[in-house]
């Protein structure tokens, strides 16, 4: 991901506002959300090419991070996931600190463990997987 590359905000409204105050503010507002923790994440588009950016509720397993592609427990996939997917290079921003990172979807077996660990910190997520036949997966994200 280049320095110099122009990124793409969420455009929902709400998610850039937060995005840009998060930036602007080099994590000092933003990363504590409604009384739960975020960080940026920064994926290629898997048809543009482009970086697009959005914001996350993360959790953390040791010196992983976790989010969730809940999508709001819609039938699909969100982009960020379906990007990340295709492309598992990364970028994060939590606080002030950036990282390049990899992502990857937890499997069958670590998702039990790593799902409470989420469900605990954003308990909608419970709300949001029974809305949909999608089994909403946890991604796990390793810093470089």
């Amino acid at each position: 991901m280049g320095a110099k590359e122009q990124v793409y905000d969420s455009p929902k409204g709400w998610v850039r506002d937060h995005i840009r105050e998060y930036v602007e503010s080099n994590g000092q507002k933003g990363h504590l959300w409604r009384g739960v923790h975020t960080l940026l994440l920064t994926t290629r588009g898997r048809k543009t090419g482009k970086l697009h950016r959005t914001a996350l509720i993360y959790g953390q397993d040791g010196k992983n991070y976790l989010i969730v592609a809940s999508n709001g427990g819609a039938t699909k996939h969100p982009n960020w996931y379906q990007n990340l997917v295709a492309d598992p290079k990364v970028e994060i921003q939590v606080g002030a600190d950036i990282h390049m990172a990899t992502a990857r979807t937890a499997t069958k077996e670590e998702k039990p463990r790593l799902w409470k660990i989420m469900t605990e910190i954003f308990p909608n997520y419970l709300d949001y997987q029974a809305k949909t036949t999608r089994d909403i997966p946890v991604v796990i994200i390793e810093l470089e």
